[in-house]
């Protein structure tokens, strides 16, 4: 059997991407013939028709989970450290683990309106005080646009803004399609399944979907994508959005520009007008910030919540103000990528963050040579929300871009449209700033990035030997920490549980006991046949695929272990012994994290590992071979 090959990306040193494991690219229909400005899409279905009946995030039984956990221990452990820990796994699911899981069910019955799962992961997020670029933000870079002319920086940066308020703008008004998974898309993907849900009212409308074979996904982070930024504060950061908010921010050499980018009726400003406010910024000639207040944002919660107290104690809250408000973070950067991708993995995960706003929802980053990515802040949301939004802007931008190499700004007078933002600095505050850029620096330069690109194999070649793609890459990654190491470690794949109300997603743990046989066969000198070997790579397939229904069911262990130890933290008082065992820290440690996404409008991804001595393993996989 021939082994995969595919486009990875390998992050490693402080590299994590959130896979939407069941949301699949569906090209929407935006002909020019039924072009209108001012919307994306005009969806027969609301955008939130679905949301009301969307089933409920399930909370596992509770031998179930600790027969998992059992499960995911076994390839980690030694045969003692294994027994001491089924013994502990024992005596919780027959004692402290009753009354936890009575207390959760509990708070779960008495909170329909939300999964169990939330305002845990919020709360998580929300309290990490590491720094957010690297530990937290993942990198998506797009493809190139190919039309001739288009791929400027000016050029590309306002079809992609306008694309943006449009997408913007369907969401608010209902009008963007529902994210729905559909199994089988010729029978369900059509105007009969938008008629009769549309007719269903809310609360039955993801029941008239199940009958078609379609799969309604939650959609309650799509109103976080704009207008929204994470404010740092000691020990728990917020969120904050402004939704009546109409403007844009825009970086350029660490400096700060904002404009509206609606009319006083909600409309968005002419394609020209919007083309003549970004041509002011691009040509402004000030110099670069000496002392770039957007470093801030790459430094420990607390290190910038204390210089963000500071800096809007000297008369800087009113800038903050709309930072924080504007609809999203459009940088343009002065590098060029130049066809290095080594450079353009570091570049748009984390550059040196003086032209950067890491607490954005999302950032829009493009280069000087039309290279373009997003950079976005995690705790509001997942993959799901992000990689939708990519997918419908960049295809608008391409196929209906309303700027061209001959389209000339308007007579707008930008200059009284634009308005840079000057904070003002005293001493302590740019001691603030200049030990940020040293820090980020330094942090920087401990993370290696590498990559590695084959284009001639792909899931094809799976198939065709009917195992699974994604099992054959875990497989492989589980191999080469094998071949350096000679152990397994804890290791993490993001499965997204948007089909639940609510849901976020779950750990697939790809470290099984199918694939340590396997990894000690291969490695050993008594190597067995190739037909043997086959045999096992089936099986590690069989065991993953298992793995990767239940977790995007809703069914794997760690989210609901984390809740039961939330819940047990907050009774106060001793831990149970299965959250004081070494074998749950370590678990709970993951040296390999990984993640997938497909997409042809994503060339390339990435994240940080999450642990210092980890690996961080974005990967696409193609459909080839």
């Amino acid at each position: 059997m021939r082994l995969l090959s595919c486009k990875i990306l390998f992050n490693q040193g402080n590299l994590k991407y959130v896979q939407p494991s069941v949301v699949v690219h569906q090209k929407r229909n935006r002909s020019n013939k039924n072009y209108d400005y001012q919307y994306l899409q005009r969806s027969k279905v609301p955008t939130l028709h679905f949301q009301a009946s969307l089933p409920r995030l399930p909370i596992p039984e509770l031998e179930k989970t600790c027969e998992r956990y059992l499960a995911a221990q076994q390839p980690l452990l030694s045969p003692q450290e294994y027994a001491n820990t089924q013994a502990i796994v024992t005596e919780f699911k027959k004692g402290e683990g009753l009354s936890l899981q009575k207390k959760l069910k509990g708070w779960d019955s008495n909170n329909k309106h939300t999964s169990y799962i939330s305002e845990l992961w919020f709360d998580k997020y929300l309290r990490d005080r590491v720094p957010l670029p690297i530990n937290y933000n993942p990198q998506v870079v797009f493809v190139n646009e190919k039309k001739p002319g288009y791929g400027t920086q000016l050029i590309r940066a306002t079809n992609m803004l306008i694309s943006s308020l449009r997408f913007f703008k369907s969401i608010r008004a209902g009008l963007l399609e529902p994210e729905v998974f559909h199994l089988h898309p010729k029978k369900s993907d059509t105007e009969l399944f938008r008629t009769v849900t549309r007719l269903l009212p809310p609360s039955l409308s993801w029941y008239g979907a199940y009958l078609f074979g379609a799969f309604p996904l939650d959609m309650s982070q799509y109103g976080s994508l704009f207008n929204t930024t994470r404010i740092p504060k000691l020990d728990k950061d917020r969120l904050f959005q402004n939704e009546s908010a109409k403007h844009m921010v825009v970086m350029k050499g660490g400096n700060f520009y904002i404009f509206d980018v609606f009319d006083r009726d909600g409309n968005i400003l002419p394609p020209s007008d919007l083309l003549a406010c970004l041509k002011y910024i691009l040509d402004d000639t000030a110099p670069p910030a000496d002392y770039p207040v957007g470093v801030l944002t790459t430094e420990n919660r607390d290190v910038w919540a204390k210089a963000r107290q500071h800096l809007e104690s000297i008369g800087n809250a009113d800038i903050f103000s709309l930072i924080d408000s504007g609809i999203f973070t459009l940088c343009f950067d002065d590098a060029e990528i130049a066809g290095d991708l080594q450079f353009l993995l570091r570049h748009f995960l984390h550059s040196d963050g003086c032209n950067r706003w890491f607490d954005k929802s999302f950032s829009m980053l493009i280069t000087r040579d039309g290279y373009a990515a997003l950079n976005f802040e995690h705790s509001w949301g997942d993959g799901v929300a992000i990689l939708r939004y990519l997918q419908d802007m960049l295809e608008d931008s391409s196929d209906n871009p309303q700027i061209h190499p001959d389209t000339k700004p308007s007579n707008c007078r930008p200059e009284t449209l634009v308005k840079r933002l000057d904070f003002r600095l005293d001493d302590k505050a740019k001691a603030y700033v200049s030990q940020g850029k040293k820090n980020f620096e330094a942090f920087c330069s401990s993370l290696n990035i590498s990559y590695i690109e084959v284009l001639n194999h792909g899931r094809k070649d799976c198939k065709r030997f009917k195992v699974s793609p994604d099992s054959v890459m875990q497989l492989a990654f589980q191999m080469a920490f094998h071949k350096q190491l000679g152990k397994t470690v804890a290791t993490y794949e993001s499965s997204s549980t948007a089909a639940f109300k609510h849901g976020r997603t779950e750990t697939l743990r790809p470290c099984t006991m199918a694939t340590k046989t396997f990894c000690e066969a291969v490695n050993s000198s008594n190597r067995p046949s190739n037909s043997e070997l086959a045999a096992m790579i089936k099986k590690c397939s069989e065991v993953h695929v298992a793995l990767t229904k239940e977790a995007a069911m809703g069914q794997g262990f760690d989210r609901h272990l984390f809740g039961l130890h939330r819940f047990s933290e907050q009774d106060g008082g001793k831990l149970p012994a299965i959250f004081r065992d070494p074998a749950y820290t370590n678990i709970n440690r993951n040296i390999i994290s990984t993640s997938t996404l497909t997409s042809p409008s994503v060339r390339a991804g990435g994240f940080g590992p999450v642990v210092k001595d980890g690996y961080g393993v974005a990967y696409v996989l193609q459909h080839m071979g």
